[in-house]
Order: structure tokens, then sequence, then C-alpha cells
């Protein structure tokens, strides 16, 4: 008997479609046997990889952890289970950047299992009587004003983790330049941020995307979000009240950052070709635009996010945003680069809040940016 252990993070998006596999895969396949175990949002994100590596065939990770994984050869390469027809399918049928996030010293150490990006989102029911949806800053601010006036807000998650990523969507970082975000940009960045603080639901300081879909499917009160991560659950919803996704309100919706998740196979796995295969099986087209959606998942596969039965079941949410993740940025991989985001993040918070000024941001920002290029961290990243 084989048995391969999996980490997920915990929310339906990504353990649904895990958990949906395991039995028609493991019929297909005797004497294998499969477990998902899970884990928050914050360790998916910002939490140690390294332990986890030992326990586990395969982790379901975020991209930024390439930089450490690649030091450290703490994953796979996929490089020689593949073909050269299988990369150049996966490499075309990737969204947006998700295939090249997870390459590193020219080797590919996971697949893009899921794909996602900072969108915009609102109540459609509740939005109807203030017009279209906005694509700019100014419409933006134009609805927060109108909806203040009916009691109702915009929402903007600022939780440190996605004031951080907020500031990477806005501050257009230069990641070989002088400066990592320029402090013009900072300040740019965080003036447009506290306008639209000002029109937000009080909560939304406390608010990761998450909560803040919650609170909208929950309660009448909030419109519109023009930045947070998103969540097709909350579009699949097939009674109401949901929520419809949007491109993000800024010009030709680029710069928006790239989130999703990779799989990847531990270095200390055991049965590393069956995990391998198991890996392929999941990111597949087939299962992608299949199960995969149907069991809430949010694929990483081109295909499925262009798939018009996809996107029948999931209230356009894929095509609706599909051009916000075809330009979305691509945050730096090197290594140390999650710790130079877990200590930026609560300034980042702090600044948005108008607790910080966003001129000693950029200078905490860049300073300790500078740091994590010029200084590699010790080879554990415990």
């Amino acid at each position: 008997m084989t048995k391969l252990r999996g980490l997920a993070w915990d929310h339906r998006r990504c353990w649904g479609p895990l958990e949906a596999s395991i039995e028609s895969y493991c019929a297909a396949h005797p004497g294998l046997e499969i477990q998902w175990d899970r884990r928050s949002l914050y360790e998916f994100g910002e939490g140690a990889l390294g332990p986890v590596l030992g326990t586990y065939d395969l982790v379901v990770f975020d991209h930024p952890f390439i930089g450490d994984i690649a030091q450290d050869e703490l994953m796979v390469p996929f490089d020689a289970y593949l073909s050269a027809e299988q990369i150049h399918f996966f490499e075309r049928d990737s969204v947006g950047a998700s295939w090249r996030s997870y390459q590193k010293n020219s080797r590919q150490w996971a697949l893009p299992i899921d794909a996602a990006c900072q969108v915009a989102s609102y109540r459609p029911d509740l939005l109807e009587r203030y017009g279209p949806v906005p694509s700019t800053h100014h419409e933006v601010l134009e609805l927060g004003r109108r909806a203040r006036s009916d009691g109702k807000w915009l929402g903007l998650p600022f939780v440190p983790t996605d004031a951080m990523c907020l500031l990477l969507t806005l501050g257009r970082p230069q990641e070989d330049g002088e400066q990592f975000i320029a402090k013009e940009m900072v300040e740019q960045a965080i003036a447009q941020l506290r306008e639209l603080v000002a029109l937000s639901h009080p909560d939304s300081s406390k608010w990761n995307p998450i909560r803040c879909y919650d609170h909208m499917i929950a309660h009448d009160d909030v419109v519109y979000v023009p930045f947070a991560f998103g969540y097709v659950n909350y579009a699949s919803k097939p009674d109401s009240p949901h929520l419809r996704f949007a491109d993000v309100p800024t010009p030709q919706a680029a710069g928006a950052l790239l989130g999703g998740a990779g799989i990847g196979v531990s270095a200390h796995s055991k049965h590393k070709q069956a995990a391998i295969d198991y890996a392929l099986f999941l990111c597949s087209p087939e299962y992608q635009r299949g199960d995969y959606v149907k069991s809430g998942g949010q694929p990483g596969s081109l295909a499925a996010w262009k798939d018009a039965r996809v996107n029948g079941l999931s209230g356009d949410f894929f095509g609706s945003t599909l051009r916000t993740i075809a330009s979305s940025y691509l945050r730096p991989t090197h290594p140390g680069f999650i710790a130079f985001f877990r200590e930026c993040a609560p300034h980042a918070a702090a600044a948005i809040a108008g607790d910080m000024s966003a001129t000693e941001l950029a200078g905490h920002v860049n300073s300790l940016y500078r740091e994590t290029r010029q200084v590699q961290p010790e080879r554990s990243v415990a």
C-alpha cells in the first residue's frame, strides 16, 4: 500500500477539489491511499514551509516561497518528469504568469493548480441602483459617496497581509530598480487607498477577502470592493445574495497582484513518482474544468477559465476577471522575499490607516528590500 499525504490551506476553494479527487483516483490506482490535511490561510502565505515538507508528500503553497525552495532544493523539480510537449502545453495553458511563477534557477518547482489575483467585486442587487461597475478610481469614489448617502459602504480588506498586497498592486514595483517602490509611488498609492478607506466599512482593517465576502453575503451594507483576491465560491452561490466579480478599476486592468497556489512534491517524499502523477492529474485541464470546479475549486488552467460551461456555473467569474489576471503583477521570488513581505505588512496597514506616513513607509520598504537582495538568508527556512 502506497500512502500519499498532502497539505492544503483551509478553504473549500483549496481542499474541496482535492478531497473530491481521492475516491475516483484511488479506484483507478489500486494500492494507493491519499490523505489531505489543512492549515490556515496565513500559514499558507507566510508561515514556515520547511518543517511541513518532512511530513507531507504534496504541499499546496504560495509562489513567493519558490526562492527559498529552489535555494535549498526543498521540492522535486518537475522537469525530469515532464516531456517537452507537456511543458509546452502547461506554458500555453497558464493563466497569466502562473506557470512562470513556479520557476527558479531554470527549473519548474511546482504546477499551478489554482490561479487568482486581486480583482473587484460587488453585490449586483445593491449596485444596480448606482449604475455600471466602476472602471476608474474616480468612478469608485463617486460610487462610494453615493453609497454613503444611503448609509452603505465600499469595502477594502486591509489586514496587514492584504495591505501589503494593495501596496504592491498600486505601487508599480521595480524589482531591479534603485528603489523597489519609488517614494512618490508609495505616497500616491497610500493617498489613493486612504481615499477609499474613508468611504469603506469601518471593519475593513480587520478583514481579509474571505471575511469581507462573508460580510457582504450576510449583510446589505457593502456595495462594492475595488481590490481583493477573488474567490469563485462567492459567485457560484445558486441563491441570493451572491457576489459578482470584475476587472480592477485601473488603466487596462494592469498591475493587480498575482496570487493563486502551486502544488509541489517534497524532496523528502518516499513516493515521488506517485505524487508527481497525482499532481499532474489534479492540474490536467480535464479535471480542472470538471470536478475541480464543481467541488469549489478555482482552477489554474486557462482552458478552464475560458470554458463556457465553467463560467456558466460561476456567474462568469473567470471571463469577467481574465483581463486583470492576464496582466497581473508577479511578485519577486528571490530567497528572503517572504521574510521581507512579512516584516513590511504591518507597516503598510499602519500607513493606510493613517498611523504612519507614506514617506516613512517608503523608506522602510526600500531599505529592507535592498537587504533581502544583498544578504542571502540562512539555508533553513523554518
